[in-house]
């Protein structure tokens, strides 16, 4: 059994089946016209544009290279600027770091 879709993460489902379907629409496309471009059925886009959590990351991908948008999806956790992970990760850092000796018999620690 399928544990429910939690409510904040419905809601973004939602917002984002509206914003492909005016996406589409201010493009002056028909479900059908999205449909063929992106290799899907009618159903599939009406589904996705519903908000509907089963619907392929493929066809919301293909969807968003349709409206020339596809960089946006590639944006979307910039790993670079996330902040909690970038967090963790310097919480793990050694509080101090030693020099390595050299194991060569000039002394000057030169690698």
């Amino acid at each position: 059994m399928a544990t429910p879709i939690p409510l904040p993460v419905d809601r973004a489902l939602q917002r984002l089946g509206h914003s492909l379907s005016l996406a589409r629409r201010r493009r002056q496309l028909s479900q059908q016209d999205l449909a063929t471009r992106i290799g899907a059925s009618v159903n599939t886009v009406r589904r996705m544009e519903e908000g509907y959590p089963g619907t392929a990351i493929q066809h919301i991908a293909r969807a968003l290279q349709v409206f020339g948008e596809l960089g946006r999806l590639e944006e979307l956790l910039d790993t670079p600027h996330d902040m909690v992970g970038l967090a963790l990760m310097d919480e793990k850092l050694p509080k101090r770091v030693r020099s390595l000796r050299s194991s060569g018999s000039s002394g000057d620690g030169a690698f």
